[in-house]
């Protein structure tokens, strides 16, 4: 990664935390918000090396928690293990995919969703919270995908054939 595409992708990551943290609270009900980040994660796991991506990926999960203000940790752990199930994958898929990319993050937000389930599910004593997530995943499935569609239209989404 060059230094252009570094400073493109630490601008994106500042934008996405202002949007997600910021700007998105005051203008959509909680289960119409995109999950910004967890896009980034995603597009993280299908371009970076996997020394590169996993501490970005744990990196954005604690980023999240910090704005979110949720249990330290959680996000983290959960963008961790899609992370790691991603990439455990990606080297046989076309990671230049727009649909693949849309897929991709519609798992990773059911993953996501999952994983965050099942901390609260052993740390947490709610009742109500499999109610509460369960029915906030469609909206957030729906949403995530629109967020990764928009994201496929960036410019410098698709990477340039490098010349010989």
């Amino acid at each position: 990664m060059n230094k252009l595409n570094m400073l493109l992708f630490a601008v994106a990551v500042v934008l996405s935390v202002i949007l997600q943290a910021a700007v998105l609270p005051l203008l959509l009900d909680l289960p119409f918000r995109p999950d910004l980040l967890l896009v980034i994660t995603v597009f993280v796991a299908l371009r970076c090396s996997f020394e590169a991506g996993t501490p970005l990926a744990w990196s954005l999960g604690l980023l999240k928690d910090v704005f979110s203000g949720v249990y330290l940790g959680m996000n983290a752990f959960s963008f961790l293990i899609i992370f790691l199930l991603i990439k455990s994958v990606a080297g046989r898929l076309y990671a230049e995919s727009g649909f693949l990319f849309v897929v991709t993050v519609v798992a990773a937000s059911f993953v996501s969703v999952g994983c965050n389930f099942l901390l609260l599910l052993l740390f947490n004593l709610t009742n109500g919270i499999a109610y509460s997530m369960g029915f906030a995943l469609l909206p957030h499935l729906l949403i995530n995908a629109f967020a990764a569609s928009l994201a496929t239209l960036l410019p410098g989404f698709f990477r340039e054939e490098e010349a010989a």
